[in-house]
């Protein structure tokens, strides 16, 4: 700001020429307390942004010395009016945010004063509170609007007659506010490609017949039913997102149109053609009864063929996850040639088939994560399946064993997650050849993957052989490591992350020095008692050491290799020594260094927990007796006691001197030479 503090602090409640920055034709003033618009702007500015000031009312001659204007923002100012007039110098404004304000008060003023902008192109009328009633006013007379958003207000029903007359619109967005209920409100909007409803109370969409529509957002209502209107004309629709709303069958999509992603994410939707119980309800329809006006209509679709009618072959995303899927229908994904991302996580599934017939050779991405699998059925066959297939989640389902040799024929995968699985990986040691188990041996192109929480077994052998793993998850594995790390020998020059988080580590005398690409370690819940000297001569960038039994850090800790390359460092949750801190000390002058967690790191003395980097002189004094030297402490006791001892034989030896020596020679009795 260039309006100070102190002593000018009444300047920076008037506009100044100061206040406001230029770059080039833009002129910003936001958050400089203004409450009109300043007259004493460059007569050539082309974008004014006056958002976060306390304007209420825009008076007809607040815009007359800037006839260039065609980008006017207000939001989040306290604005109740626009005088009729305000604009009739600023024809050729094209962009008006008026967001976040209290139009609701005088809105039939403004809307007068918005019928003057003959250019106007986008309006963001959002947080005004306006009705329904209140918006039709206001846009009346925008027959020129591209885009409109009336975000964040309080409409509550949709008719015919409240965008009447934007033929031109081809955004319209309605987020956010309390609809219920929508009668015909968009078929005069012939050009609308992009509607969002989200954010409503919608109970449901039925006789869908938007046709030119490309983009729909009808997330979070509470719609259960999706019907499209019996047609063969084709749709322009590419887009569909009905997530978080409640769903009970999938929707009924046009015939023909151009999706490529449909999103159906949180709902309760399920297929009718097997139930968990083994019945069915093949034979089985519903009717909609769709009443409209004094015309009724009666829609018949089949529970489990619900797709009976739609061309899908353009699918790419499909998203069903969060729903209450038990199994798909016969020729389901059939009817999707073009999918290369499929969600199925977070439902109930119990099998999943895949074989080399299947017409997902454009399949990237698969989902199946969080549900009850059992199974993974693969049809036998010479082919490849899922050639394509690049990332496959399978964690936390019921899975004891894969198909053998599955992930050969799947060419391009490079990301794996088996984690919370009962899972081993093959070759299984001695006795326990025979159990089943995952091979993942010769899969040239995985370079991720997850085995958190497998109850993994004591590992062994050559697991790993042929592939290139660079990022290996082994958390929650508390009896894998029974022994040395040999079994990460084919690894040794690709591995670059490795998680052994919460795998009873003990062992200091584990070595990792063999591992040269590593640049990512986590050691977090374990009980390591020291640190690992073998880690000192890696060069990772980061390493989490938290929840172990670490008293210290080696006190070389920055000056071997690992202290020089280190970037992050986790520390917290260990019982450090508030007496043996000086590794601490080093870290915290370690250039390039962060310690994440270091508001969290404790260390104790006595009963007390203490922060390392604040210590209370008293304790510091303690530290300085409890580690001082103790032969030097002891000398400094003794000397006392030996310096009297001394003076008092010298002292004594003196009084006796004369007496000693006679008797000395009286008992000697031998006589002096002469």
């Amino acid at each position: 700001l260039a309006v100070g503090w102190g002593s000018r602090m009444d300047a920076a409640w008037v506009p100044s020429p100061g206040s406001c920055e230029l770059v080039q034709s833009i002129m910003d003033c936001t958050g400089r307390w203004l409450s009109s618009i300043p007259g004493n702007l460059r007569g050539d500015t082309e974008e004014l942004f006056l958002d976060d000031n306390t304007i209420q009312v825009l008076g007809n001659a607040s815009l007359l010395l800037y006839p260039q204007l065609w980008h006017l923002s207000l939001t989040r100012n306290r604005l109740e009016l626009i005088e009729s007039g305000a604009f009739l110098s600023s024809q050729g404004l094209q962009v008006l945010s008026l967001t976040d304000n209290l139009l609701f008060t005088n809105y039939s003023l403004t809307a007068a004063a918005l019928s003057a902008l003959p250019a106007l192109r986008t309006l963001d009328l959002a947080g005004n509170q306006l009705t329904e009633d209140m918006v039709s006013v206001l846009v009346s007379n925008l027959s020129s609007l591209e885009s409109l958003s009336v975000a964040r207000n309080i409409i509550m029903r949709l008719d015919s007659s409240i965008f009447t007359n934007l033929t031109q619109l081809l955004e319209l967005n309605l987020e956010k506010n309390y609809i219920f209920e929508i009668d015909n409100a968009f078929e005069g909007l012939q050009r609308l490609q992009r509607l969002n409803i989200a954010y409503n109370y919608l109970p449901c969409l039925v006789g869908f017949g938007l046709t030119q529509l490309r983009v729909l957002n009808i997330s979070n209502n509470i719609i259960e039913w999706f019907l499209t209107l019996e047609s063969d004309e084709l749709f322009e629709l590419e887009v569909l997102d009905l997530s978080h709303n409640r769903l009970l069958f999938f929707p009924v999509l046009p015939r023909q149109s151009k999706l490529h992603s449909l999103l159906l994410q949180d709902n309760r939707m399920s297929f009718y053609q097997r139930l968990p119980n083994g019945t069915s309800l093949a034979n089985v329809t519903v009717q909609f009864l769709i009443i409209d006006g004094n015309s009724t209509n009666i829609t018949m679709v089949k529970l489990w063929d619900d797709l009976c009618h739609s061309n899908l072959s353009s699918l790419h995303l499909l998203d069903m996850s969060q729903n209450q899927v038990w199994g798909l229908p016969d020729d389901f994904l059939a009817q999707m040639p073009s999918l290369t991302h499929l969600k199925l996580n977070q439902n109930c599934m119990e099998a999943f088939h895949l074989s080399e017939e299947d017409p997902l050779a454009m399949l990237t991405e698969l989902d199946l994560s969080q549900n009850q699998l059992v199974e993974l059925g693969v049809k036998v066959g010479t082919g490849d399946i899922l050639p394509n297939l690049q990332l496959f989640n399978l964690s936390t389902n019921r899975l004891q064993a894969l198909p053998p040799r599955i992930f050969t024929r799947t060419r391009k995968i490079t990301t794996l997650d088996l984690s919370r699985n009962r899972v081993d990986l093959c070759p299984q040691p001695g006795e326990a050849e025979s159990l089943p188990c995952v091979d993942i041996r010769g899969v040239e192109t995985l370079t991720h993957l997850s085995l958190a929480g497998c109850g993994l077994q004591g590992l062994g052998g050559r697991p790993f052989q042929g592939t290139s793993l660079m990022h290996l998850d082994l958390s929650d594995n508390r009896q894998a490591l029974s022994g040395d790390l040999g079994w990460l020998q084919d690894l040794v020059l690709t591995l670059q992350v490795l998680s052994l988080k919460n795998t009873n580590l003990s062992s200091t005398a584990v070595d990792f020095s063999a591992l040269n690409s590593l640049v990512c370690l986590d050691l977090s819940g374990n009980s390591l008692s020291a640190f690992p000297s073998s880690l000192g001569t890696l060069r990772l960038r980061s390493l989490d050491l938290r929840d172990n039994c670490l008293p210290a850090l080696p006190a070389d800790v920055v000056q071997v290799p690992l202290g020089r390359s280190l970037r992050e460092l986790y520390l917290s949750r260990n019982p450090y020594n508030c007496c043996t801190l000086g590794w601490w000390d080093a870290l915290q002058q370690a250039e390039g260094l962060r310690v994440l967690d270091r508001r969290e790191v404790t260390c104790s003395h006595g009963s007390r927990l203490l922060s390392p980097g604040a210590l209370p002189e008293p304790v510091l004094q303690s530290c300085r007796w409890q580690t001082a030297d103790l032969a030097l402490l002891y000398l400094v006791l003794a000397l006392p006691s030996c310096l009297t001892l001394l003076v008092a034989f010298v002292v004594v030896f003196l009084m006796l001197k004369e007496k000693l020596l006679k008797m000395v020679k009286t008992r000697c009795g031998v006589s002096s030479p002469y």
